[in-house]
């Protein structure tokens, strides 16, 4: 090649690349790629939730449960537990399977009770300890009417002891649940005189004073406006002397009970004095049959 053509060549190349630096300038140099937008991820579906009914607090053995014990909690759907106690409302699960759901729940829908914590646990007994955000159970709580409901609503070292009652000796039926009673025992005494007669004389004693009435027949507490209930059984708590106290009063004769005023609630609970050592012996005759019975004199 000539250096002429050469020459020529290379004026060329030059002009061809100043020429697309001017372009590229004009242009603001920019590149002629188009800007790519940016795609957000996609969110995570949520996950279906239900509420349970959890512990605000620490609850002991024997804790009557009040609505401000406990409240409703969110928990994941697929984490409930057939004995948790839920507020029916089924969770909405995505791709349709909201029948699933339900069924997660069905064991418990003899629990559901609406969304008012006072209606689930009115009336209710704690059986075993309960922490603080615990779901409650029906394993742990006791209602009125339920086996083991006495058991746990007595008092530690108490016994749950029954009496015949009618309404003339229950204070014409006004006697309730968790009222405080005195024990009242009638017998009659025969005293001989000494010419060879006798005479009959009524006796009447209280027994014991101040003690709380666990439940009339069945009924464990009032129904709702409730002021009287006439029972034929009257459940008290006492003692272990108490009751033996009780057992020999109920032999002696009839057992009236009396009706103590809310404000005398706070007063000494017992036996109103010490079982006697040298009680004596008293025969009761009932249609041909001696009963000997072991009383105070």
């Amino acid at each position: 090649m000539s250096p002429v053509r050469l020459l020529i060549v290379l004026v060329a190349a030059i002009s061809a690349i100043g020429l697309a630096v001017v372009l590229q300038k004009a242009m603001g140099g920019k590149s002629d790629a188009a800007p790519t937008a940016k795609v957000a991820p996609a969110e995570a579906p949520s996950k279906p939730m239900t509420q349970v009914l959890v512990a605000k607090r620490d609850l002991p053995i024997g804790t009557r449960l009040v609505a401000a014990d406990v409240a409703w909690q969110a928990w994941p759907a697929d984490a409930i537990n057939g004995a948790f106690i839920t507020n029916g409302a089924a969770p909405a699960k995505p791709e349709g399977k909201v029948e699933e759901a339900k069924a997660t729940l069905a064991n418990t829908a003899d629990q559901m009770i609406g969304g008012d914590p006072a209606k689930v646990v009115e009336g209710a007994i704690v059986r075993d300890p309960i922490l603080t955000g615990e779901p409650i159970t029906n394993r742990k709580i006791v209602r009125g009417g339920e086996g083991g409901y006495l058991s746990v609503v007595l008092t530690p070292g108490k016994r749950a002891m029954s009496v015949p009652v009618t309404s003339d000796t229950a204070v014409g039926g006004f006697i309730l649940p968790g009222d405080r009673v005195d024990v009242l025992m009638t017998r009659d005494v025969q005293n001989n005189s000494p010419e060879g007669g006798s005479t009959k004389t009524t006796v009447a004693e209280t027994v014991l004073q101040n003690i709380r009435v666990l439940a009339l027949d069945q009924s464990t507490a009032a129904d709702k406006d409730a002021k009287s209930i006439v029972a034929a059984t009257a459940t008290l708590e006492v003692g272990p002397n108490e009751a033996e106290a009780l057992a020999r009063a109920k032999a002696g004769g009839p057992v009236t009970l009396a009706l103590r005023a809310y404000t005398d609630l706070g007063g000494p609970s017992g036996m109103t004095r010490p079982i006697a050592q040298d009680d004596s012996t008293v025969r009761i005759n009932r249609g041909g049959q001696t009963t000997s019975v072991a009383v105070r004199p």
